[in-house]
């Protein structure tokens, strides 16, 4: 026994809460030997009923740390100057990192030995130790955050007749074999940290903000409402010859589908940032971060190779029936754009993958546009006004592909001429022809 404390030793006069710390730390570096019974200056005190103190230091290690930590912990009585001391002999634990259950992963709850003290470790070291322990996937690391609901999940699954108990969630590998949440229980749960970003721009560019939000919640959450978002964003084109109307949507619903699913299933959720959808008068780009998978080309994915960087994630969304089988999704998107003039594009940089879908009734709506000049823009609205009988700023801004700033220039432009009467109903402005 050595005389003083050292990185691997450390003394206690009595047993007290506080030494917990110091186990957890033994566990988390490098193992050592805690010793009930001896004061800082290695002097023997001796500890009254040793019975008592072993099993109430037993109980305590047993309840108050996660993962299981005894299979690393051998507690001993012995002599030592006619005195009877406890010897807490702890090896590195292969379930790092440990910490007290009632503070969680976090560094008021993670100690790790640091010369003769034992601090708290910060979140970046608690990740990193993490990924040491579990290896690089995210969605198989132990989740920082253990206290996670799922009613998302749940509804999802019962709505499929699926049970979503603790026997379900480690099929899935939800909960690791310590018996303890993963990142992909993280992401499945109403306190996922991720989000999802959708801004919705005037024009072909992204200087003037329309509309943009963002979606939190479970993945599984911002899927429905993103995609709903978007379906209310996107214009439907409607022709009529003779008695048949055709309605044509700017893009095909199973095309921003697939582009919403594989953004959200194959992102690289290590990075902190959100997944991006932009939405423009002639395209819809989403952005997920992380890029292709190492090893893996954009040649390859355009010939169908895939290889899922969460396929623990992949698996869920499957077997709630989102996704209908691997890897399919880019190929799908392609069919979809197949006899388009635009085809879909993909674009995978360091960091991050962009899927572009184009506005299918894009082009039509320039041809319109491109044959009249600035005067002719009052003769179609008021070619509108006079077969609607009464029309808002919206309309003009379909009619002549034109943002609101414009629209509302022309509307007032007509008014001011005596062309247009305009009459508020409530929130909303009305135009008629005088």
């Amino acid at each position: 026994m050595a005389n003083k404390e050292n990185v691997d030793v450390e003394y206690k006069r009595m047993y007290v809460q506080e030494l917990r710390k110091d186990i957890i730390a033994f566990a988390n570096t490098e193992g050592g030997t805690l010793y009930i019974g001896i004061a800082d200056d290695g002097s023997v005190i001796g500890v009254e009923d040793s019975d008592e103190t072993m099993l109430r230091l037993a109980g305590s290690l047993k309840d108050s740390i996660a993962p299981d930590i005894m299979p690393f912990v051998q507690i001993r009585a012995i002599e030592k100057e006619n005195k009877t001391i406890i010897t807490v002999d702890v090896a590195t634990g292969s379930a790092k990192p440990y910490y007290l259950r009632e503070k969680g992963l976090k560094p008021q709850g993670v100690y790790v030995r640091r010369g003769t003290s034992s601090q708290p470790l910060s979140e970046d070291g608690i990740r990193d130790m993490i990924v040491e322990s579990y290896g690089k996937s995210y969605e198989t690391g132990r989740s920082l955050n253990q206290d996670l609901t799922f009613t998302k999940l749940q509804q999802e699954m019962a709505d499929r007749n699926l049970e979503c108990g603790n026997v379900q969630m480690r099929t899935l590998n939800m909960i690791g074999e310590e018996g303890l949440y993963t990142n992909l229980a993280l992401l499945l749960s109403d306190q996922c940290e991720h989000t999802l970003k959708i801004a919705v721009f005037q024009g072909t560019d992204d200087v003037i903000f329309r509309n943009h939000q963002e979606f939190s919640g479970s993945l599984l959450t911002q899927l429905e409402d993103g995609y709903n978002f978007i379906d209310k964003n996107i214009a439907v084109k409607s022709t009529i010859e003779g008695l048949r109307r055709e309605d044509v949507r700017d893009y095909p619903l199973a095309a921003v589908r697939e582009a919403l699913l594989n953004a959200i299933i194959h992102r690289d959720y290590s990075f902190t940032g959100s997944t991006l959808v932009n939405i423009y008068d002639d395209r819809i780009e989403f952005v997920s971060l992380g890029g292709l998978v190492s090893g893996l080309s954009m040649e390859a994915v355009m010939m169908g190779v895939s290889q899922s960087r969460n396929a623990n994630l992949a698996n869920v969304f499957y077997r709630l029936k989102l996704v209908e089988s691997y890897g399919t999704g880019i190929k799908r998107i392609m069919a979809l754009y197949k006899e388009s003039q635009k085809q879909a594009n993909f674009v995978s940089a360091q960091g991050a993958f962009k899927t572009t879908i184009f506005n299918l009734n894009f082009k039509a709506k320039q041809d319109n546009v491109a044959n009249y000049q600035p005067d002719a823009e009052k003769d179609i609205i008021l070619k509108l006004a006079k077969n609607k009988k009464t029309i808002t700023r919206k309309d003009v801004e379909e009619a002549l592909s034109v943002g609101s700033t414009k629209a509302y220039a022309l509307l007032t432009e007509m008014c001011k001429k005596g062309m247009l009467t305009v009459r508020k109903a409530g929130n909303k402005t009305h135009y008629m022809p005088t």
